[in-house]
């Protein structure tokens, strides 16, 4: 499927400086946010209790941290979770208290105070399984982005692999700063939209970069930046395409999937976003910034080879 009828003619790395502004403003607010208030880390790396109930009319929140202020729960957490009705409460790791206990006790609490509450669901994460789901989330990350480094640059060249990691990085971070800004809750499924986030930017990006060697064997008369850009314009159509199919289903997601698995679809929204734009602004203006060029992707030519070179149209010379 193609969205223009001929290939456009953006001179998208020509505004490269632009993109790296604009993604260093993005990526000081998230870093900045990061230090600042951190992340909103759900049970599943702190470790504690869940608990999930259903009130007959809408309640405030404030009214049941009134009713939790008077107990030894008064460090739990209180949100709404998906309506006015229904509440959501989160317990840090008690000592010497059984977690089965401590959501008995939420609902007695709340059961006397009103009528009609309802115990939706109830959660269990102890505080050493939150440190190994930390640590083992980490080494994922990490373990993704080794792969990367190493696939790119034995695929193409070292200065596209240093772009690869570099957009991925960009997105990671950019991703990770919207829930520290946003104060989202931040646990396993969000991990998980990470690691596809990755999956996804790198695709992109791999697309883009074998059109480029592509045409640095086809058209060798023009500069760097010429045939780069041409490869950008080139899978523009199936860019946009790709990425507006993903965000349907996604925006489905979010609006109909229900608030367990918003994190996720909201993590991916901004990950399919941040991963196509720096996919052009990031991975291929990095590696032009680290000095690629025609020769180090074009196999050396054989002696008597009659195949002549493709000329750059005159009109679409830089």
């Amino acid at each position: 499927m193609e969205i223009f009828k001929q290939d456009p003619n953006f001179n998208f790395l020509g505004h490269r400086r632009i993109g790296f502004g604009l993604s260093a403003l993005l990526l000081v607010i998230s870093i900045g946010s990061l230090l600042w208030q951190g992340l909103n880390l759900g049970i599943d790396f702190t470790g504690g209790t869940l608990v999930e109930v259903g009130y007959e009319e809408s309640i405030e929140v404030s009214e049941v941290e009134a009713i939790l202020a008077e107990t030894e729960f008064e460090d739990a957490q209180v949100m709404h979770f998906g309506s006015p009705r229904e509440i959501m409460i989160r317990v840090p790791p008690m000592d010497g208290v059984e977690q089965a206990q401590i959501s008995e006790q939420i609902f007695d609490k709340l059961s006397a105070a009103h009528d009609g509450v309802d115990l939706r669901r109830v959660e269990f994460v102890g505080p050493q399984i939150g440190e190994e789901l930390t640590e083992q989330g980490l080494m994922a990350l990490g373990l993704a982005l080794l792969g990367v480094l190493i696939y790119v640059a034995f695929r193409f060249e070292y200065r596209f692999a240093v772009g690869a990691v570099a957009a991925l990085l960009h997105d990671i971070v950019i991703i990770i700063g919207f829930f520290s800004l946003t104060r989202m809750t931040f646990d396993l499924t969000v991990l998980a939209a990470l690691l596809a986030t990755i999956g996804y930017s790198l695709n992109d990006t791999i697309v883009v970069s074998d059109r480029i060697r592509e045409n640095f064997l086809k058209v060798r008369k023009g500069t760097t930046e010429f045939v780069m850009n041409m490869a950008i314009n080139q899978t523009l159509s199936r860019t946009l395409v790709t990425s507006f199919t993903t965000l349907l289903v996604v925006c489905a997601l979010i609006f109909l999937g229900g608030e367990i698995i918003r994190g996720f679809a909201v993590a991916l929204l901004v990950g399919v976003l941040v991963g196509s734009y720096s996919s052009i602004f990031i991975a291929s203006a990095t590696s032009l910034a680290l000095g690629v060029s025609k020769q180090d992707l074009i196999p050396p030519e054989k002696e008597g080879s009659d195949q002549p070179d493709l000329e750059v149209p005159p009109s679409e010379r830089p």
